[in-house]
């Protein structure tokens, strides 16, 4: 692999960035966790900076800050979930808009866009942004917003970024929106390459110890985080402080959790794609994957989280997914355990039937969050689980 070198100063920002013990009176190494709803005004009007914990809490101060040096961003903010935060960037179209939509996305973001956003008049249009030829034409006067992932979920497509941010720039007055969630700040950079929003669930490996739900986004123009920041406080959709302080304990360690989840799901993926019961691994690092050189090009490294395809059908992928034992069996990912899951039944139920056949989500493709355990020991429990699905 060759991806691109990582700079020095990453894990040295993701501890110290926000943290400085010289804010609290106190001097505390740990920053505190702030539970106060309200805060003392010295006369009407006149507070120390904050007023009420939904427009500003220190807690919440110090992982904005953190995160948004992680993204080398200006501006972070943070929110009640991963789909809280795609409702504020939503939030700030108008009626008649229209967004541009991979076509490949979370489930749950599908939904919010399909059924809930249509409702207030924002149209969107779902493309390949792998193909940019039309992807070009997918764009229209009233576009106003590209919303992508890179990868995708579940089918794991990488997007040049770069080149989209270029397009949608030259094109107009569009905003360039890319959920990171899947590499975080420490393998992707979008900022980097000219998107305008990094979005995260940060629920999954920022926080990485499968206890907080909670979204994210960083960016440098101070016009979007003005908008967004009046949305986190309007809409109301904000993090308690005790889940600040979990998520910002957890990026100290970030750095060391990505580069295992790396490591492990890559001899997860050549293990899965020199099986006899395995048609097909999606994994960006491999060779074999249709967009391994843009990975290579625009990304540090690969998370833990990719695709197969298994030989046969429901029945094969049931008895599979029954039969392990290390891997739980489960949605969501990104902690320090590893899960596998079904998209067809499970994350991506609620998108179109015909949608998932045109795209490939079919019932013999497989979900897997490959975690921090010995590779040795997930390599036998899914070489136990296929001698099962081979068996069915």
């Amino acid at each position: 692999m060759n991806f691109k070198a990582q700079p020095k100063g990453f894990s040295t920002k993701a501890i110290h960035a926000g943290q400085d013990p010289d804010q609290w009176k106190s001097a505390c190494v740990i920053p505190p966790i702030s539970l106060s709803t309200t805060f003392k005004q010295d006369a009407p009007g006149e507070h120390r900076g904050f007023e009420y914990s939904r427009s500003g809490n220190p807690t919440r101060n110090v992982l904005e800050t953190c995160l948004a040096s992680l993204d080398n961003a200006k501006y972070g903010l943070t929110f009640s979930s991963g789909l809280g935060a795609t409702t504020a960037v939503l939030t700030m179209l108008n009626s008649g808009d229209h967004i541009i939509m991979g076509d490949d996305v979370y489930g749950g973001t599908n939904r919010l866009i399909r059924q809930v956003a249509s409702r207030l008049g924002i149209s969107a249009t779902f493309v390949d942004a792998t193909n940019l030829e039309n992807f070009k034409t997918a764009l229209r006067s009233e576009t106003k917003l590209v919303w992508i992932e890179s990868p995708t979920n579940p089918l794991i497509k990488v997007t040049d970024i770069k080149t989209i941010a270029e397009i949608c720039h030259k094109f107009g007055d569009v905003t360039v929106a890319v959920d990171n969630t899947f590499l975080t700040s420490y393998f992707q950079r979008p900022l980097e390459l000219g998107a305008d929003l990094v979005c995260y669930s940060l629920t999954k490996y920022m926080n990485g110890h499968t206890d907080v739900v909670m979204g994210g986004i960083t960016m440098n123009c101070e016009k979007l985080y003005s908008k967004l920041k009046f949305l986190q406080n309007a809409v109301g959709i904000v993090p308690s402080p005790f889940d600040c302080y979990q998520v910002n304990r957890s990026l100290k360690t970030l750095s060391l959790r990505m580069l295992q989840h790396q490591s492990n799901a890559i001899l997860v993926a050549k293990f899965l794609e020199s099986h006899d019961f395995v048609e097909k691994v999606l994994h960006p690092a491999l060779p074999s994957h249709p967009h391994h050189e843009i990975a290579l090009k625009q990304t540090y490294g690969y998370s833990g989280v990719f695709s197969f395809y298994i030989k046969g059908g429901l029945k094969q992928a049931t008895e599979f997914l029954k039969a392990l034992k290390i891997f739980t069996l489960a949605e969501s990912l990104g902690g320090y355990e590893s899960l596998a899951e079904l998209p067809s039944i499970m994350t991506h139920a609620s998108v179109p039937i015909e949608d998932r056949k045109s795209l490939g989500i079919t019932d013999a493709l497989i979900r897997l969050s490959v975690g921090l355990e010995d590779s040795e020991d997930l390599i036998n429990d899914l070489k136990q689980g296929l001698r099962k699905a081979a068996e069915a």
